[in-house]
């Protein structure tokens, strides 16, 4: 799924009005969301009149999350060039300078002790070489914390921090899986820095796939108003329950338009559980890069629309490799359970427990078959790198290879033979058998969708092409048979690949 707007993550947070603990009466500390303490006060279902009650209740919970950062900033802007000497000035003028720099975001404390949850990009660099020297946590009584980061996982972009206190006002996670589309959420935080903003609205969708991949891609989506800044603050039902992290926002200009996210409590106790004890998050690895199945791809391998995701490339050794699985395979189950656009095979696999061994069911040349696969461990996010049809990479071939050229009319695309030199020139392993691009019409439909000089074709509908020669062959009966598309699988710098299909032109 790709997005007209760019989903802006929000820099959260926020504390309140007054802390407010209350006891029961044999002086033992009670959540601030209590069952009974909130609902006795919260607006009627369906009918809400005022929310100012259960505010009054669960905001002292809620903090601010700040950061200091120490970063190094280039005041010499030719440096890096031939010219960074020549206008660097004299004496030591132009070097960079250490400056300070603060984020701002939301959290809310989970224990009397102090334990807070937050996302992790709250409490993370801002930008590259950037460095976190410090994190606080202000609670909305004011009072200030130097915060201790006790765990974070990028995957889910969730982080546990640790405050030393006694007897502070905490809430509790709900289950969001029995929350509905249409239920009254509140959500709580520090939008653009304005302390302690309360807003409510709906669900307006459960398990939202919002198209970034990843094992956790699915969230809740709300039009309650959340905004920069309200990013690691909660979102609470009607009943006072935890049952969302506000964590992003879509958005063409970075302000609320109404649609929001949330990670659900379901998915992130179990992994600040784990935060929480010290221990790694740990979730389960195919080894495989994934293709969603578009339209035009589900009609090439003959599968239903909706069903299954397409593999578009294997990691040797890796899990699905074991596995027998194979580029071109299309998954429609895993442990039982339907790889559908809601439930991401993505997500499935990252639910598996490691080690384990499970059924997955597959489409392959149009047969359906089912393997053994023992499940391997998700490698840390800056190892994995997805394939995007519709990136454009900008490599530029060499104007000697234009002499090697040979014209593909009726597709748009013009190639040269892959040579190991001209393959490691795009960023390919030079043993690659394949064809390079060196033209492509823009009016074309590969034009359209972004094909460039430099991207490496290896086969055509499925069978592989080594020359110029073969892959015009291959285009050529493509339009004879009276095909409207050809399916060609292509690798870009790196040696990321995935299918693609290019229509035939009349």
């Amino acid at each position: 799924m790709r997005y007209a707007y760019a989903i802006t993550s929000a820099l959260l947070v926020g504390g309140a009005s007054a802390a407010l603990v209350m006891q029961n009466p044999a002086g033992a500390q009670t959540a601030q969301n209590e069952p009974g303490a909130v609902s006795a006060t919260a607006p009627r279902a369906g009918a809400p009149m005022s929310f100012a009650d259960m505010v009054a209740r669960l905001q002292p919970a809620v903090v601010n999350i700040s950061t200091t950062q120490r970063v190094q900033v280039q005041t010499n802007p030719f440096a890096g060039t031939p010219f960074g000497e020549m206008f660097g000035g004299q004496q030591g003028g132009g070097r960079p300078v250490t400056r300070q720099a603060e984020s701002l975001g939301s959290g809310f404390i989970i224990s009397a002790d102090g334990y807070v949850v937050t996302n992790n990009h709250v409490i993370s660099a801002g930008q590259r070489g950037a460095v976190v020297e410090s994190i606080k946590v202000t609670l909305a009584d004011r009072r200030e914390y130097t915060a201790k980061l006790i765990g974070r996982d990028p995957d889910s972009d969730l982080a546990v921090l640790k405050i030393e206190g006694k007897g502070l006002p905490f809430v509790k996670f709900g289950d969001s899986d029995r929350s509905r589309v249409g239920d009254w959420v509140i959500a709580i935080g520090n939008p653009f820095g304005l302390g302690g903003s309360v807003t409510a609205g709906i669900i307006s969708a459960m398990h939202r796939v919002t198209g970034q991949g990843g094992p956790l891609d699915r969230f809740i989506q709300t039009d309650a108003s959340i905004n920069r800044g309200n990013s690691g603050g909660p979102m609470f039902d009607m009943n006072g329950n935890v049952i969302g992290i506000n964590s992003q926002i879509l958005s063409p200009t970075g302000g609320n338009v109404g649609i929001g996210f949330a990670i659900p409590a379901t998915e992130a106790k179990p992994i600040i559980d784990t935060l929480m004890k010290g221990d790694k998050v740990e979730r389960g690895y195919l080894g495989v890069g994934i293709q969603p199945l578009t339209d035009d791809l589900a009609k090439s391998f003959g599968v239903p629309k909706g069903k299954g995701e397409l593999i578009a490339r294997v990691e040797p050794g890796e899990a699905a490799a074991k596995a027998g699985i194979k580029q071109g395979d299309v998954i429609v189950k895993v442990d039982g359970k339907d790889v559908t656009p809601d439930t991401t095979l993505s997500y499935l696999a990252g639910s598996l427990r490691p080690g384990t061994t499970v059924p997955i069911e597959l489409i392959r040349d149009g047969k359906s078959m089912t393997v053994r696969l023992t499940v391997g461990t998700r490698p840390p996010p800056e190892q994995l790198a997805g394939f995007d049809p519709d990136a454009d990479e900008g490599v530029q071939g060499s104007d000697e290879q234009q002499g090697a050229q040979s014209a593909a009319a009726s597709i748009g695309i013009s190639v040269a033979a892959l040579t190991p030199q001209i393959a490691r020139t795009v960023g390919v392993d030079p043993s690659t058998k394949g064809v390079v691009v060196v033209g492509v019409d823009p009016s074309s439909d590969a034009g359209q969708k972004q094909v460039a000089r430099g991207l490496v074709i290896t086969s055509v509908n499925r069978a592989p092409v080594e020359t110029p020669q073969a892959f015009n062959s291959a285009v050529a009966a493509a339009k004879k048979s009276g095909a409207q598309q050809v399916l060609l699988y292509v690798m870009r710098r790196g040696g990321v690949g995935g299918y693609l299909t290019v229509d035939l032109a009349e």
